[in-house]
C-alpha cells in the first residue's frame, strides 16, 4: 500500500549506477521501485519493489509506473537509466541490422519519452511543494562521435534534446529534467563509471527545488562541470 515515505522510480536498475542511485535514496528514507530484466519480483520488501520489465518494449513502462504508483505511490523522482547499443564497424556505421537499431532506439529513446510523459502525469498529482525530478543517464554520445557507437550516439543526442527542451518547457511548474554524463576531469568520455557518485549527484539535484543546468556533465568528487557551450 502507498505511504508517506518519498518515491524514486529507477527504470534500468543495473548493478552500477542503478543501484548506486537506488543506495542513496533509501539511505535518506525513500522508497525504491527497480525496473529491469534482470530483477525478481519474489525478492520484493517493504521498502523497494522489483519490477521485471523490458524497455523495447514501452508498454513495459507505463506498467512499471502504474505498479509503482499501486505499492509505493507516485513518484517524485525518476531515472531513466536503461541503454542499449548494436556495435558498428569503424569505418561502416550503416552496416549495423535495423532490427538491432530499432530496438537500441527503442531502449534508449522512446521508452525514455514515454517514462517522461508517464512522470510529468504523476508529478500533477503531487503537492505543489513537493520537488519533482526526471533525470536521463546518459554519457559524452551527445555531443561526441565515438567509433563504433552510431546508434548508442542518435539515442542518447535525442534523448539529450527532449531533455533541454523539457528542462525549459516544465521550469515554472516545479518539474526538474536533467541529461546526466560523468566525465574525466579533462572533459573527455569515461568508460567505468561511478554509481556512488551518480547517488550523490542525482540526491542534491533531487532536493533542489529549482532547475540547474539541464546538462549535468559531472566529475566524480567534483560534481558539476560545465565543459563548454551544448551545440545540437
Amino acid at each position: 500500500m502507498p505511504g508517506t515515505s518519498p518515491v524514486i522510480l529507477i527504470l534500468g536498475a543495473g548493478p552500477n549506477i542503478g543501484q548506486g542511485i537506488a543506495r542513496a535514496f533509501a539511505a535518506k528514507g525513500y522508497k525504491v521501485a527497480l525496473a529491469s530484466r534482470s530483477l525478481q519480483e519474489a525478492d520484493n520488501t517493504a521498502e523497494q519493489l522489483n519490477i521485471k520489465s523490458d524497455f523495447a518494449n514501452t508498454d513495459d513502462v507505463v506498467h512499471a509506473f502504474s505498479r509503482t504508483k499501486e505499492e509505493l505511490g507516485v513518484p517524485s523522482v525518476v531515472v531513466y537509466n536503461a541503454a542499449s547499443f548494436t556495435p558498428s564497424p569503424p569505418d561502416d556505421p550503416f552496416a549495423i541490422p535495423l532490427a538491432g537499431f530499432n530496438r537500441d532506439m527503442n531502449i534508449n529513446t522512446t521508452s525514455a519519452f514515454v517514462a517522461a510523459q508517464q512522470a510529468v502525469l504523476g508529478f500533477a498529482d503531487l503537492p505543489t511543494d513537493t520537488a519533482k525530478s526526471f533525470f536521463y543517464t546518459g554519457n559524452i554520445l551527445n555531443v561526441a562521435s565515438l567509433p563504433s557507437f552510431m546508434d548508442a550516439g542518435a539515442g542518447k543526442s535525442a534523448a539529450a534534446h527532449m531533455m533541454n527542451a523539457a528542462a525549459a518547457a516544465y521550469k515554472d511548474r516545479g518539474y526538474k529534467f536533467y541529461y546526466v554524463d560523468e566525465r574525466k576531469a579533462d572533459g573527455g568520455p569515461i568508460f567505468k563509471v561511478s554509481g556512488e557518485a551518480h547517488g550523490s549527484l542525482l540526491w542534491e539535484l533531487a532536493q533542489a527545488k529549482t532547475q540547474g543546468p539541464w546538462l549535468q556533465s559531472f566529475v566524480k568528487g567534483v560534481g558539476y562541470k560545465d565543459f563548454g557551450p551544448y551545440r545540437l
